[in-house]
């Protein structure tokens, strides 16, 4: 059972952002101030690109780990409306996973920073984050995901 009414649940959940959250702005700002340039969101690309470094034929997808299901300390399935969450939640991972293959296939380097690597109790360090980032931009593969430690 949900502890709030309906209308005050809705309202909640309308007021989570889906761009420019604090994971992302922290990253952003990093990333600037080390010399990388970006561009945001990119529209015209498969899941809408947090940040996109052209320079670098790179992408950069900073994740929440609740709203992309991820196997971390930070996601629980909701009790209330579990039909509904698992529905979402799932249609999301198949999604981003869908997405990744059309960005690689388009030649497109992908790396996923998820939000338990910088926020919870098993976060890293955000300087160990932002130099991970910062060589794989130089030197890295193709893909990289980089989480909170387990």
């Amino acid at each position: 059972m949900d502890i709030v009414i309906p209308e005050t649940r809705s309202k909640m959940m309308s007021g989570i952002k889906g761009k420019n959250t604090k994971p992302e702005l922290l990253i952003r700002k990093a990333l600037y101030s080390e010399g990388f340039r970006y561009r945001l969101h990119a529209t015209e690309l498969p899941a809408k690109p947090d940040l996109v470094l052209p320079k670098y034929k790179a992408i950069i997808l900073i994740n929440g780990c609740f709203w992309h299901g991820h196997n971390c300390h930070l996601f629980k399935w909701p009790s209330t409306r579990p039909e509904f969450w698992r529905k979402k939640i799932e249609a999301n991972q198949v999604r981003d996973q869908s997405n990744l293959k059309l960005l690689h296939s388009m030649g497109w380097r992908v790396l996923i920073a998820w939000e338990c690597s910088i926020k919870g109790k098993y976060r890293l360090p955000f300087d160990q984050v932002i130099d991970l980032i910062k060589n794989w931009l130089l030197v890295g593969n193709q893909f990289i995901e980089i989480r909170g430690k387990q």
